[in-house]
């Protein structure tokens, strides 16, 4: 479990909007956060760089530090790329915006994923042929797969 340190900062960050509480807000590390969020430090540097996460202050050693609410927002960058979303997309998930344009997002990524399952149902029809192939040919010895498939490497394009 990991402890949440006191600040007295009373106003917690997400995005543009600000979240007050009327408790001290606790404030994270960059390892706590990692480790409560199940990534390494090094993705939470990246989301920084890629400007998807910053901390919402800094120690006096000027220790990155991070509010509960940056907490969330990592989570959820987390399950929207789960979901399929490229990080570009992410960005536009994370600010305010009108359901129509994140009804596009959803039905331009459901399209990508209709194109890859079409491309993997292709690669499943080959592959099935292709063990039909070696199971025909066990008894020779020699396996007229990787034969078909070195004579292809083997020609010009």
């Amino acid at each position: 479990m990991v402890a949440l340190r006191p600040s007295l900062d009373p106003t917690l960050h997400f995005g543009s909007r600000l979240l007050h509480t009327p408790v001290l807000a606790k404030h994270l590390t960059i390892g706590e956060l990692a480790e409560a969020a199940g990534v390494p430090t090094s993705t939470v540097r990246y989301y920084e760089r890629a400007k998807l996460l910053k901390p919402s202050t800094r120690s006096p050693s000027n220790y990155r530090l991070y509010s509960t609410a940056d907490l969330d927002r990592l989570r959820f960058i987390r399950a929207a790329q789960a979901t399929g979303f490229a990080l570009d997309d992410v960005t536009k998930l994370l600010r305010p915006a009108p359901c129509g344009s994140v009804q596009r997002l959803i039905e331009d990524q459901l399209e990508g994923v209709g194109e890859r399952m079409k491309e993997l149902r292709h690669v499943q029809k080959v592959l099935r042929a292709a063990l039909a192939e070696c199971q025909g040919h066990a008894n020779t010895g020699r396996c007229k797969v990787v034969d078909d498939l070195s004579a292809r490497a083997k020609r010009p394009r």
